[in-house]
């Protein structure tokens, strides 16, 4: 059975193996969604179970999914717009949501291709469907990853957000989506990500300094100052976007070398979180981002030799990142860095009950009851299966539990869609 279509919301016939927003939102490329648990009600397994909002330069984008559509709708800053203007803004984000999601690009194709290539992705591909490429905004990307720097997503997280809410003011305040809109309790205030002019000034380094960005606030200021000096902050009349990041946005133009070696060019900003951004938001779909835990990806399935004793722990040298790139863009091909992002994901210590159903539990527990009270004649001659029996009961109990309390973490901080993530983010840093 379909599910219905949310009040307020359109629809696009989308499969969840084309996108999953659980995968794509929380596994380390964007750091601004936020998501909030839908209540549940029996009979409606196909019913979305999360929100997940992003404020844009004029509007906050909602989106929930179910297995075969995508949800959409946008809310405004004022109180009411006409049928004729409300329909032209669905259009508008309706076009947002296909360029920023790449919907474009036939995910499942790119799959069954993969999976003819590379036996380890083939094992992989169904646990993990939906897990494609954002194309997001390059001037946040830039300063997203320039935060990544030896640091974990949750922190990433809320360095973000306390950029926008520090040097951007709010566009607008909306409650949890179980509440109605006119309820004025728990509402968050949206803010859209600053511009490069804003991040200029050279009190912004003190300023960054006393939200907790460290060493990284002196990056993030040069670079904005680098970028506005030298392409100007002159808004665009269509877009209201500055010259300097629509300078940016213009390298997808380049190829990659070039459009590289610009992105070095700016304070914090390393091979690897250059190819992050080459890779998110600068159309370079062949790149692969390459740090410890990528090349412990390619030792560990694909045979590549290693300096003995390292387990791919070492120091990431200029060699080892191109042979690691080069060993898997020669596996996976033209989409590369897009198969890449699938196994990196899989890889994460927060995916790793990703796509696996809940046990229930009661079946089990009863099972063990059972054994526990057979007669002893019969338990001697069974004992080695009992205990093997009990065993993987035992375990299976426990990743119950485990699942239940991601659960609850995930809930308990609906701001933060990584709390649950491994301490330092695999690809943060230089």
């Amino acid at each position: 059975m379909a599910s219905p279509i949310p009040a307020g919301f359109r629809a696009l016939p989308l499969s969840a193996v084309q996108l999953s927003l659980a995968a794509v939102l929380k596994c380390g490329q964007s750091f601004r969604w936020t998501c909030y648990p839908l209540p549940s009600s029996p009979g409606t397994e196909s019913s979305p179970t999360h929100e997940y909002r992003l404020c844009l330069r004029d509007r906050v984008v909602c989106l929930r999914q179910s297995s075969d559509y995508l949800f959409y709708r946008s809310v405004f800053p004022g109180e009411y717009l006409s049928a004729e203007r409300e329909a032209v803004h669905d259009e508008e984000t309706l076009s947002w949501l296909k360029d920023y999601f790449q919907l474009d690009v036939d995910l499942v194709k790119l799959y069954d291709q993969w999976s003819d290539r590379d036996q380890v992705f083939n094992k992989l591909k169904s646990r993990f469907s939906g897990i494609r490429m954002l194309r997001q905004d390059p001037w946040e990307n830039l300063v997203s990853f320039i935060c990544s720097s030896n640091n974990n997503i949750p922190r990433i997280t809320n360095m973000v957000h306390a950029l926008c809410k520090q040097y951007s003011p709010s566009l607008i305040s909306l409650p949890p989506p179980e509440l109605c809109e006119s309820d004025s309790q728990g509402r968050t205030a949206y803010h859209p990500f600053p511009p490069p002019s804003l991040l200029a000034a050279a009190e912004v380094k003190s300023t960054l300094r006393g939200l907790g960005f460290g060493y990284r606030a002196d990056y993030i200021q040069r670079t904005a100052k680098m970028l506005v000096d030298t392409h100007g902050s002159s808004l665009s009349n269509l877009e209201s976007r500055e010259s300097c990041e629509n300078w940016l946005t213009g390298l997808r133009d380049l190829n990659t070398e070039a459009a590289r070696e610009e992105l070095l060019k700016f304070v914090g900003v390393g091979r690897k979180v250059a190819d992050c951004v080459l890779l998110m938001s600068l159309d370079k779909k062949e790149v692969i981002p390459v740090d410890t835990h990528v090349h412990q990806i390619a030792i560990k399935h694909y045979g590549l030799r290693t300096a003995s004793g390292s387990k791919g722990k070492g120091v990431m040298t200029p060699r080892i990142y191109n042979e690691v790139a080069t060993k898997l863009a020669d596996i996976w091909g033209e989409y590369a860095g897009w198969a890449h992002s699938v196994l990196f994901t899989a890889d994460l210590k927060a995916f790793s009950s990703f796509g696996i159903e809940p046990p229930t539990p009661a079946a089990p527990i009863a099972d063990v009851g059972a054994l526990a009270l057979a007669s002893p004649s019969s338990a001697k001659r069974k004992r080695s299966g009992t205990r093997s029996e009990v065993e993987i009961r035992r375990k299976v109990l426990l990743t119950g539990v485990a699942v239940v309390a991601v659960a609850a973490a995930a809930i308990a901080g609906h701001d933060d869609l990584s709390s649950v993530e491994e301490d330092v983010h695999p690809l943060a840093g230089e």
